[in-house]
């Protein structure tokens, strides 16, 4: 069977639509059609549910797709890889970040990137939405929490940490002197779950206090959330690679500088996440070593 024929039905398969693939390929939708239906006759079997409204893998399909995609896969990064050899890593990798993280650690890299591997394209998807890898083809995400995903492999590219920040005004009217008074004022929240209600302190001798925390502002962007500190609006618990530079310009004051903060764990961090699969390509592989290097260096 034709590796292209192969290449379609994987397509097919994940778009559900012959006229989507046949777009993406500049051909008529009959054409896509008639390769899956020479795939289903070599094979003997329906791999498709067709209806006027529906496309949908038979059981015969997706056993097929569990098959063949791995290998279709493959044979696209070996290709890749053995092109990378001359010239460095080619096609397009497809990269997930936060909204936050991708506007201020990642796009500031793009240039020293792309001067560096000047035959590889970058997909940046930026969105504080979950996404599912597998499903929307990402070839590597970059997540500021720990991996729960069984299918997916994680590595840590920087260690992080977080801080409770106020502008100065803010904080010469409400002293903190303790993590209990934050208890005690309205705190900037995050909509992310365990972000909005409780954090967690730990002092110098590791002893550990969980604060309950409230407040009228609930957002759910830490790029609003730093913007509001910065206005005044009350203290915040955000990441050191947002605000070191408000911190080393007294923009933003550290509430509480004597102890660890956060929210859900100390291990605090940017994890590279990628799916599990036989053989890691050449453009993820490169990616990975230079956002480490280049994170570590302050970005």
């Amino acid at each position: 069977m034709e590796t292209d024929a192969l290449k379609i039905f994987v397509a097919v398969a994940r778009q559900g639509s012959f006229s989507a693939v046949a777009r993406a390929r500049q051909v008529e939708p009959s054409s896509i059609s008639r390769v899956i239906a020479g795939v289903e006759s070599e094979l003997g079997e329906r791999l498709f549910h067709r209806t006027t409204r529906k496309l949908s893998l038979t059981e015969a399909g997706a056993l097929y797709l569990s098959r063949v995609e791995p290998l279709v896969a493959q044979l696209d990064e070996a290709a890749a890889d053995v092109r990378a050899i001359g010239r460095g890593p080619t096609g397009t990798l497809r990269l997930s970040v936060s909204v936050a993280f991708g506007l201020l650690r990642i796009v500031p890299l793009l240039g020293t990137l792309r001067a560096r591997y000047p035959a590889l394209s970058i997909e940046l998807l930026m969105s504080d939405a979950p996404i599912d890898l597998v499903r929307e083809g990402v070839d590597l995400a970059v997540r500021l929490a720990p991996l729960t995903e069984a299918n997916l492999i994680a590595t840590k590219l920087i260690d992080t940490r977080y801080h409770v920040v106020a502008a100065p005004d803010w904080l010469a009217a409400n002293p903190i002197a303790t993590p209990e008074a934050l208890g005690a004022v309205p705190v900037l929240r995050f909509t992310l779950p365990g972000f909005r209600d409780r954090w967690l302190f730990r002092d110098a001798a590791g002893g550990v206090t969980g604060v309950r925390v409230d407040g009228p502002l609930l957002l759910s962007s830490a790029l609003a959330i730093q913007d509001a500190a910065l206005a005044g609006l009350g203290p915040a618990l955000l990441a050191d690679w947002m605000i070191a530079g408000d911190l080393a310009e007294g923009r933003l004051v550290d509430c509480l500088p004597a102890w660890r903060a956060t929210a859900t764990s100390f291990d605090t961090g940017a994890w590279a996440i990628y799916p599990s699969r036989a053989f890691l390509p050449a453009k993820v592989r490169v990616m990975i070593d230079f956002l480490r290097e280049a994170l570590a260096d302050g970005g």
